[in-house]
This record gives C-alpha cells, sequence and structure tokens, in this order.
C-alpha cells in the first residue's frame, strides 16, 4: 500500500510543496527568492512527471496549475531579470491570492476524499476473496415483468487464506476488474445523487485479501452472511469483513439487484436499482418492507448455497470448509433489518447483527437468536420511532440481546464511508477515517466469537467498552 499524509502520497507532497515555494518566492528576501523558485520549479516539473506516468487524480490539477502559473510569473527572476522589473506588489498579490487558492483547493479535496487505505486484518490469518453468482430457480425476480426470470445473487466471500507473499496483488475495492469497479463507483455516485468524481478514488483501491488465494488450514470456518444498506453494494463493509476474515470467519457479503446502487452479473450485465422513495411516508415504509422481505429471502437463500457448497455439490475453494451450523445473519441500515427478518424466518441462523437498522418486518414475532444492534448517537428528536421500535423487536427475542450506542457515530460510520467520504461528523461521525470501522469490527467479534465459538467472558462487559450498553 502507498505511504500517504493527509490524503497525498509522498511524489503529491512534493508536488504540493513545490506549488506552495513557487507562490511565496515571490514575496522572499531577494537572496532567496531565486534558490527557492529554482528549487520549486525543480520539485513541481519531476513531481508532475511522476504522477503523469503514474495517474494524475484530479484533486491535483488544481495544485499543478497553482504552482504553474506562479512558475511563468516567477520566469523572469529565473532570467536574471532586475528586482525592479517585477510586478509592483498591489498587482502582484491578487495573483498570488489565486494560485495559493488554487492549490489549497487541491490540497483539501485530496485531504477531504482520499484514496482509502484498508487497515491491515489484526488476525491470525491471511485474507482471500472470491466471486459467486447464484441463481434461486425456485424463486421468480418480482422486480422484472418476464415471466421466466429468476432471482440472482451476486455473493463475494471473504475467507482465512494461507500466508501469501507479500508482492500478492491485492482485489480491487468495488469491482473484480478496473471496469467494474468504475462501474460501481459512478452508479453509487448517481444514485446518491453526487458528482461522479467523487468516488473516482474508491473506484482505485485496492484492499488488504487477495482474489482466489488459498484457503488455510484447519477445519471448519463460521459463517457470516452481510446485506448492505439500502442502494448498497456487497463491498460497503470491507474493512469489516477483511478483520472478521482475519480472525477465522468466512464472510458473505450480498449484491441484491435491482436494490443495490448497481450490480455486475457474470455476463457482463449491468443490472441499475429500482428502488426509489416516493415521499409519502405510508408508502415508503410498506416499500421498505417488502425490499426488505426480499434480502431476507436472499440470506435465506445464500445460507442454503453455502451449505451445498460446503458438501461439495457446488464446485469451489471452500468447499468442505464452511460451518452452516455456526451461521450469524448481518446488516447495515435496511440490510439489518433483513438481517432481523431472516433470522425471525430461518432458524438455521444462530445469530443475528444489526448495524443502525430501522426493523422493518410488518409481522415481527419472537425468535430464539442473540442480536447484537450497533446504533449510532441518535441526536433528541432525530427519528424518534428508531430506538423503541427496534428496542421492541430485541425484546421479542427469547435470547439475550444487546442494544449498543457509540458515541460520536453517524449512520455511516458502521461501513467503509470514513475511510474515503468528506470527515463531516452528520456524515461519518467525529471518530475520525479509522476509528468507526475498528470499532465496528472489535464489539462485532466480541459478539460472533460468544455467540458463534461459545468463547467465554463478560460479553456486556467488553461491548460497554466501546458505548452506552443495554441488554435486553
Amino acid at each position: 500500500m502507498n505511504v500517504t499524509v493527509f490524503g497525498l502520497s509522498l511524489v503529491e507532497l512534493l508536488a504540493l510543496a513545490a506549488a506552495v515555494v513557487l507562490v511565496l518566492a515571490r514575496w522572499l528576501p531577494s537572496g532567496a527568492r531565486r534558490p527557492s523558485i529554482l528549487a520549486g520549479a525543480a520539485a513541481l516539473v519531476v513531481s508532475a512527471g511522476v504522477l503523469a506516468v503514474l495517474g494524475i487524480r484530479w484533486q491535483l490539477l488544481p495544485v499543478l496549475a497553482g504552482g504553474g502559473i506562479a512558475l511563468a510569473f516567477a520566469a523572469p527572476s529565473l532570467l536574471g531579470w532586475r528586482a525592479g522589473r517585477r510586478a509592483r506588489w498591489w498587482l502582484a498579490l491578487p495573483g498570488s491570492a489565486a494560485c495559493l487558492a488554487l492549490v489549497v483547493a487541491g490540497a483539501t479535496a485530496a485531504w477531504a476524499l482520499p484514496l482509502p487505505v484498508f487497515p491491515e486484518p489484526s488476525g491470525a490469518y491471511a485474507v482471500g476473496t472470491t466471486v459467486v453468482q447464484w441463481t434461486d430457480a425456485d424463486r421468480a425476480e418480482a422486480a422484472t415483468s418476464g415471466t421466466d426470470d429468476k432471482r440472482v445473487i451476486v455473493v463475494q466471500l471473504w475467507y482465512p487464506a494461507r500466508d501469501v507473499p507479500p508482492a500478492a496483488e491485492r482485489a480491487r475495492y468495488l469491482g473484480r476488474t478496473a471496469r467494474e469497479a468504475q462501474v460501481v463507483a459512478r452508479g453509487q455516485a448517481e444514485y446518491l445523487g453526487l458528482p461522479a468524481f467523487v468516488l473516482d478514488e474508491p473506484a482505485r483501491a485496492r484492499t488488504r485479501s487477495v482474489p482466489d488465494a488459498p484457503v488455510a488450514g484447519g477445519g471448519r470456518f463460521p459463517l457470516v452472511l452481510f446485506s448492505p444498506g439500502l442502494g448498497g453494494v456487497r463491498t460497503q463493509n470491507t474493512a469489516w469483513a477483511e478483520e472478521l476474515a482475519g480472525r477465522g470467519y468466512v464472510v458473505a457479503a450480498l449484491d441484491h439487484p435491482y436494490d443495490s446502487a448497481v450490480v455486475t452479473l457474470a455476463d457482463g450485465r449491468t443490472v441499475r436499482t429500482r428502488v426509489a422513495a416516493t415521499g409519502d411516508q405510508a408508502e415508503d415504509n410498506r416499500r421498505a418492507a417488502g425490499w426488505t422481505a426480499v434480502r431476507a429471502a436472499d440470506l435465506s437463500f445464500v445460507l442454503t448455497q453455502l451449505g451445498r457448497l460446503d458438501s461439495g455439490e457446488i464446485p469451489g475453494l471452500l468447499s468442505g470448509r464452511l460451518d452452516v451450523r455456526r451461521a450469524a445473519a448481518t446488516g447495515h441500515s435496511l440490510g439489518g433489518a433483513a438481517a432481523l427478518q431472516a433470522a425471525r424466518q430461518d432458524p438455521r441462523f444462530a445469530a443475528v447483527i444489526d448495524l443502525d437498522g430501522f426493523p422493518r418486518d410488518p409481522a415481527a414475532r419472537p425468535f430464539h437468536q442473540p442480536v447484537l444492534a450497533l446504533t449510532h448517537d441518535v441526536e433528541p428528536g432525530e427519528s424518534p420511532d428508531y430506538i423503541p421500535r427496534l428496542t421492541q423487536v430485541l425484546q421479542l427475542s427469547t435470547a439475550t440481546g444487546y442494544r449498543l450506542t457509540v458515541p460520536g457515530t453517524a449512520h455511516l460510520t458502521f461501513t467503509d464511508a470514513p475511510l474515503f467520504m468528506p470527515p463531516l461528523p452528520a456524515l461519518i461521525g467525529s471518530l475520525g477515517r479509522t476509528a468507526g470501522p475498528r470499532i465496528t469490527a472489535a464489539a462485532t467479534v466480541a459478539f460472533l466469537d460468544a455467540t458463534l465459538r461459545g468463547t467465554s467472558g463478560d460479553l456486556a462487559a467488553t461491548l460497554s467498552r466501546y458505548g452506552h450498553l443495554t441488554v435486553l
């Protein structure tokens, strides 16, 4: 992985420093002016050349432009013109300010929208990943009009792998190929109403996992099935999935076609989302309940397929390595609601994790799995029905439920968003770039270890380290 400081690589930092020197050189004492311009010009040319070869990010264009303009105006000093020929200060000041504004704008954009750097998994295993696609022959695709269309699910698996060479190529973040990553990034940006360039950096990012790496030795691994948020994609919690895989779990994250912002199928087709709000609360609640039911069925179907994969009925590198008797249904936002509903409907799930999801099951009834619900720091007056409804559903479980409110978080804190989105508290919380994914992983690992692996210890005390805990 590249070393970055404030979202800038070392060569980008060199370009930034060179641009700043060139902008300020005009205002230095005469003895320091010429050496500063020479050093800044050399550094700017070298860094721009390197970036041209490696690929220039759009955030660096204002930096290079500001430095280039300043260099053009500094050329008289390089050519040995007399100081008296320089523009008067009151004419030069606006130009210097404009160039500096360009440089600062570019640096700020690079800091606010960095290339995501995924944390190194802390477990004993390296991490492998692979993508599969399965068709549910027993379920029609409700989102299309074709009578023969069947429900298709794309699943990405992260799993414990054998040690891999440090130079092994890491998986792309948003897709199997550069093209798929760009298609997914642009689809997500369009779904969120953002300019396409906002997600350019995630489209370029590499993760910590190795595609199709050999599976680690040992017995069967517990399973964690994951459903993303409304419009979200299977990779939206990659940092979390890699941390779990490094600790000996197999994570299976689902793309839900016609719900996820964009899904690329094995034949190259791209499926765009068809979910949309109407603005009418009753109608939107009805639609959300329908989407949740489809997702819950998707989770159960994938669990069935993982069992077939383990038995060898479906060929794959994880055959004989999956413990379907120790499986958790998990999800973020609407995916968390789907996990709760899937657990109620499918007793094969042994545990549930809801990452800040409002329950949507209109027929909520008692279920028997333990639940961990992580919630953001809900402000007074915000979503007044959320916590009461969540508490009501958690109390339906005949096992122990845990509701953990993490201070300083927002709804997207529990995803990869803090790694690359603007650090606005309302958007990603106030915990910084890495604390949110780290806390999400630590709390959920503690819960999974206790419920799927039967580890001893005071789970409530462990969870209480990360926020305000209510045991139900």
